[in-house]
């Protein structure tokens, strides 16, 4: 039997009462004071003192209500001597900061050996810029709190660490529309910085990246954007997203026929060197 998971994002950036502590955070600020008391700092300002942080930065942390980046894991780690208890959780405290439709896809994204994808209207998470991320975070509407565009950055650039994971690494395919790497989100300068970025990952030996050319006119992706992930389990999935909403299947015949599909793409695409060419005469155009 398949197995289909849909969630919308009419809470993104905003969360309800219900919400607005996720339990990994909490977690994680439970355990910060444990150790803070197990090392014999009684008050918060101590451990603010020993990190660097403030006694409000600390006390947000230790209550849920502030995400702790990796910096202040790292540091908290070292001080607390907690043998690595925090650091397991960061990738939950991460995942946390994504909008609520797209957690159950991030967690499966965690645990692939291969992702492929066909992005037609942008660049995708995994090789955007921060200034290409933060740009559409700040284009969205309705307006996002700051606090909010700051979490979402935060957690879009930390998922990047799976495109230089070792253990198990991972394979990456990206068809990128043209006309999305013309798209100038952020202005011309944001935009050759981000085509630069592209031209250097796909340098890494694990990324290929190909550019579905405006000159074809149709073909197999026109209907919408597609990853395909496959697990350390060889488990198979597919999911598709638009406008807030993320439909991930994985029943073996639909999977079957998006791989199909998608195999086509590729042969579609430019190769990858052509891609490459492409994405420099872009970048000199600007």
């Amino acid at each position: 039997m398949g197995r289909a998971t849909q969630r919308e994002s009419d809470t993104a950036g905003r969360r309800g009462p219900d919400q607005e502590r996720p339990a990994a955070w909490s977690a994680y600020g439970k355990l910060v004071r444990l150790f803070r008391e197990r090392a014999g700092l009684t008050h918060q300002q101590a451990l603010a003192d020993a990190i660097g942080y403030s006694m409000e930065q600390v006390a947000s942390v230790e209550q849920g209500r502030r995400p702790a980046k990796a910096v202040f894991t790292e540091a908290a780690e070292r001080v607390l001597d907690a043998g690595g208890a925090l650091r397991v959780l960061q990738p939950d405290v991460d995942r946390a900061k994504l909008p609520l439709f797209f957690q159950d896809f991030a967690l499966l994204e965690a645990e692939a050996v291969s992702r492929f994808s066909y992005d037609p209207m942008l660049v995708p998470g995994l090789l955007q810029t921060e200034a290409y991320a933060r740009a559409l975070l700040e284009a969205h509407f309705p307006p996002l709190e700051e606090e909010a565009i700051e979490q979402h950055l935060t957690a879009r650039l930390a998922r990047q660490s799976l495109l230089t994971r070792k253990n198990p690494c991972v394979v990456f395919s990206f068809v990128l529309e043209e006309g999305a790497l013309r798209r100038a989100v952020g202005g011309n300068a944001v935009l050759a910085e981000q085509l630069a970025h592209l031209r250097e990952c796909s340098r890494r030996r694990n990324v290929e990246i190909q550019v579905m050319p405006t000159r074809r006119a149709a073909h197999s992706g026109v209907n919408g954007q597609i990853v395909l992930l496959e697990t350390v389990e060889r488990r198979q999935f597919v999911s598709i997203e638009a406008q807030g909403f993320v439909n991930i299947r994985s029943d073996r015949d639909e999977v079957s026929e998006f791989w199909l599909r998608y195999g086509m793409l590729r042969s579609q695409a430019l190769n990858t060197e052509e891609s490459a060419r492409l994405i420099e005469r872009m970048a000199e155009e600007l």
